[in-house]
């Protein structure tokens, strides 16, 4: 008997290592929006700065670099930004700004003129660039400015 319960002991402990490996937490990751700011901070004036105060936050959670090319963001009414070439490296976050402004490795403008995402309710989908859905986020009130997804 006592060696019966040392191999069963012995494969949950294995069992509980296997389970525990580095790769399988970071393998849950994922690309996801991950903040929507939709209603921009003062007056709707619709000038550069009030555009720019709206704007969606895609994080990269996984471990592997993610290229965005051709990828799109679309809200409800089906205004839609297709990503440039941009690369998002693991663990790092980028800014899509409704507005005008120069891209970065950390922001990108979709060169707009008016405002995309409603003040009091609306979804942001994410599309691969074959089309297929990745990720949505919907909110739906005024009480707040923004919605963490």
């Amino acid at each position: 008997m006592p060696r019966t319960r040392h191999l069963a002991a012995g494969a949950a402990i294995t069992a509980a290592t296997v389970l525990l490996l580095p790769g399988q937490a970071h393998a849950a990751g994922a690309l996801r929006i991950s903040k929507i700011w939709y209603d921009s901070p003062g007056s709707d004036t619709g000038s550069t700065a009030s555009l720019n105060g709206e704007w969606v936050q895609i994080t990269n959670s996984t471990t592997g670099t993610v290229s965005l090319k051709g990828w799109t963001l679309t809200d409800a009414s089906r205004h839609t930004y297709t990503f440039p070439t941009f690369t998002l490296k693991p663990g790092k976050t980028v800014t899509v700004k409704t507005g005008r402004g120069t891209n970065t490795s950390t922001v990108l403008y979709q060169q707009r003129g008016a405002y995309v995402w409603n003040n009091d309710k609306d979804t942001a989908t994410l599309r691969r660039a074959g089309g297929a859905l990745h990720h949505t986020c919907a909110y739906n009130s005024t009480r707040y400015d923004y919605k963490t997804c």
